[in-house]
């Protein structure tokens, strides 16, 4: 086994180069592989700590010669290189997080301290009654939604001291973030028998349900600047998820208190997930089965409120980042914007951690036309 393994890397190594698909050379620069499929027999949705140095992300490794592989994702840590130049070469000095055993889904950094994250965990091992009775299939895709599954803050100089953030041990809670201020926490809940979008003010304690219409609401994240949030949702009942900027309403302290406008991004018969802020705010990354969905792919699209030139855009100018064969989805950006992060099943056949310099050229004009909606 260790010998295919050599041989494997060896030969992945020989041919990173035809990682770059002819079509995006203009997108994207040379992808690097950062998880090793040698190790880790999937890994997915990571996001950059805000000094673009570490990745967060969760995972599944091999198991032991003659051992079953678990059935639930861990959450990791690892430190990314450079070279001279300043462009990630891999990712190193990688850590489990979570509890060996338990489910973990949904990382994420504190904006501003520096050793602590969140993810969404069940803290425990799932035993037979924790069985999640709350799946949504689609072709091969399988999610699973177990109830005890809520969110903690994570101490990292503290021996990876866990605090809890919200919990609700009847109803699956994840999908967390912090807004950019750190004040509010931004999640979904399964409460309600579908997903809704709660935010919880760390200030006062407040919680608040600000996006509950039909169907799964979630995916939810803040706009770099903090005044709106980015959401996929299945409202229409079908299955097939479509992107949602809405804008938030604050009151006089500061606390979001709902929203107060939702404009649609994508009206269409396809899947549209995974949504992710430029940190320029104007532009949103998503998946897509636009391609099909054995074949998953990159898109952006405007997401302008309209500050940056009295124009709001919403859904226009979709344009097609990634032109892989397999699966390419959950995609994230540094700080600056000019990396790109995302999993994807190139030249692996598996999901893994792949980076590359963003060089899309984001006010190119569109060549596509996109249906879009504001109420």
């Amino acid at each position: 086994m260790i010998s295919y393994y050599i041989v494997f890397l060896s030969t992945l190594l020989i041919t990173m180069s035809e990682a770059l698909h002819p079509d995006e050379v203009n997108n994207i620069g040379t992808p690097v592989l950062l998880t090793d499929p040698a190790v880790f027999l999937k890994a997915g949705e990571s996001y950059f700590d805000p000094a673009g140095k570490r990745v967060i992300f969760q995972a599944i490794e091999h198991p032991e010669e003659g051992e079953d592989p678990d059935d639930n994702y861990g959450m990791y840590l690892g430190d990314l290189t450079f070279d001279e130049s300043g462009t990630i070469t891999g990712l190193i000095n990688i850590k489990r997080i979570s509890n060996e055993g338990s489910a973990n889904t949904c990382g994420w950094f504190h904006p501003t301290e520096k050793s602590t994250v969140l993810f969404a965990t069940t803290t425990t091992p799932l035993v037979e009654e924790d069985i999640p009775g709350y799946q949504r299939e689609s072709g091969r895709y399988l999610w699973a939604f177990p109830p005890k599954m809520n969110i903690v803050s994570c101490d990292l100089a503290k021996n990876n001291t866990v605090t809890e953030l919200v919990t609700d041990n009847e109803h699956y809670l994840a999908e967390g973030s912090w807004s950019p201020d750190s004040r509010h926490l931004l999640y979904c809940s399964l409460k309600s028998g579908v997903g809704d979008i709660y935010v919880t003010d760390l200030k006062t304690g407040i919680t608040r349900l600000i996006v509950g219409d039909d169907g799964y609401d979630g995916g939810p994240f803040f706009s770099p600047d903090g005044k709106r949030i980015v959401y996929r949702s299945d409202r229409r009942g079908n299955d097939l998820l479509q992107l949602f900027v809405a804008e938030l309403a604050f009151n006089e302290d500061g606390a979001i208190i709902g929203i107060s406008s939702e404009h649609q991004l994508t009206d269409n018969v396809h899947v549209n997930w995974g949504p992710f802020w430029h940190p320029n705010g104007r532009f949103l990354i998503y998946a897509t089965s636009e391609v099909g969905h054995h074949n998953y792919e990159l898109y952006v699209c405007d997401a302008d409120s309209g500050e940056h030139d009295g124009t709001t855009r919403y859904g226009t100018r979709k344009r097609r980042v990634t032109h892989a064969e397999g699966f390419d989805g959950l995609p994230a950006f540094n700080a600056l914007g000019n990396v790109l992060m995302w999993t994807s099943k190139r030249l692996t056949n598996t999901s893994q951690l792949w980076t590359a310099p963003f060089i899309f050229d984001l006010d190119a004009e569109p060549h596509m036309s996109s249906n879009t909606h504001g109420h």
